[in-house]
């Protein structure tokens, strides 16, 4: 029998379930190296780690250890949107190109903030593949986003942007902020630092690699076993919406674990599982820390707005996949929280979100990255936490009128 890898951290009475499905993850799931932090009612709840961050020599996942989260950096960018919005920096129902007005050319004059950030403008891939010299160079990215043209007439379809929504993201904010400053650079000032995360969008060179994890794919060919059907087609044909939607990912750098300074809002964040939960934490309850309006909490709690052809993704080939100002929503399909919740997955299983109604915040980050849509590694951490506050399907319950305990 595997003696199961050393776990740290703590978790508040009550909580007890929750560390139990950390230690079954490593157990009976297979897993390598990981955090899991919650919190509640503005509390931190659960702080776990545990695994191993270096599989070649060994080295332990310590209490800071960051990591790769892949697309759920998305829900990270989205509350940095939200709370630029919340500070009247631009309006989610105006258009794009109002604030940035070469956007406008080869028709998406008329796209609405609100239907960028759903997946809904149809910009889902780019007609150059950008390098980190291109990524780096934010005055040349935006000349290559604002050529673009719609697959398909904006609001219609929603197709998920896998990466090119955070470049959208980041240079819409720089044209409304008037200091002018990237995604990755106002999350730091206005978000980490205030709150103290160790969360980066743009990770800097001064960080050592000894703080960071690299992540690990399993075995494609049983993983892709795991995956919806029609994705794992899809990924199949190197033409496929969905690998062109991936056009621009945060490439390897042989020097360094990750590479530095170069800033990819929807899928190049890294950070500690601490970071996410209480940032999510902070919005959960209202974002007071940060001064949110409760006007901008009451949009992000809101059930999604669906474009005329329905939650079809064009790109995941996923049906009743709901997005919502930068966010995923829990929907009949996934339904991973109380439907005013909000955040985002990641490739390899990662998750973090904010439940309002419950008041939790909640983030699961690992290096062994799996092929599932909802992995069972964070499912069951997510249900563990759920009855740990009397709560065992708090999608429906919410949808029924029930209330929290």
């Amino acid at each position: 029998m595997t003696k199961s890898p050393a776990i740290s951290g703590f978790v508040e009475p009550g909580f007890e379930a929750v560390r139990e499905a950390f230690i079954e993850n490593f157990d009976k799931r297979n897993e390598l190296g990981g955090a899991c932090c919650i919190y509640h009612l503005g509390e931190k709840v659960v702080d776990l780690w545990g695994g191993i961050r270096d599989k070649t020599t060994g080295e332990p996942w310590e209490e800071n250890t960051m990591v790769l989260v892949s697309s759920a950096t998305k829900g990270l960018a989205g509350l940095a949107m939200a709370l630029a919005q919340s500070r009247g920096l631009f309006d989610y129902d105006e258009r794009v190109s109002s604030y940035w007005p070469e956007f406008a050319q080869k028709g998406k004059d008329k796209i609405t903030i609100r239907q960028l950030l759903a997946h809904q403008a149809g910009l889902f891939a780019l007609d150059k593949h950008v390098d980190t010299r291109i990524e780096a160079d934010l005055d040349r990215l935006a000349v290559i986003l604002a050529r673009q043209k719609p697959t398909w007439k904006p609001g219609t379809r929603q197709a998920y942007h896998a990466i090119t929504l955070g470049f959208y993201e980041s240079e819409l904010l720089r044209r409304a902020d008037p200091k002018h400053r990237s995604l990755g650079q106002f999350f730091n000032e206005e978000i980490a630092s205030p709150l103290g995360l160790d969360f980066y969008i743009g990770l800097p060179e001064d960080i050592p690699n000894a703080w960071l994890s690299r992540t690990y794919m399993v075995n494609p060919g049983p993983a892709s076993l795991k995956a919806p059907v029609q994705l794992v087609l899809a990924f199949m044909n190197p033409r496929s919406r969905i690998r062109r939607a991936l056009w621009g990912e945060l490439p390897e750098d042989k020097e360094h674990v990750y590479p530095r300074n170069v800033e990819v809002p929807s899928g190049g964040g890294i950070g500690t599982a601490r970071a996410i939960a209480k940032a999510y934490g902070v919005f959960a309850t209202g974002g007071k820390e940060l001064g949110l309006r409760e006007e901008t909490m009451e949009l992000l709690k809101a059930r999604a707005v669906p474009p005329t052809n329905g939650f079809y993704d064009e790109v995941l080939k996923l049906e009743g996949l709901e997005m919502s100002l930068g966010f995923m929503k829990p929907s009949q399909k996934i339904p991973f929280a109380h439907p005013s919740s909000f955040g985002m997955l990641g490739f390899g299983g990662c998750f973090g979100f904010a439940d309002p109604h419950a008041k939790i915040g909640f983030a699961y980050v690992p290096n062994r990255n799996d092929f599932y849509l909802m992995d069972p590694r964070q499912s069951a951490l997510r249900v563990a936490m759920y009855r740990s506050i009397d709560e065992t399907n708090p999608f429906f319950l919410e949808e029924e009128g029930g209330t929290h305990i």
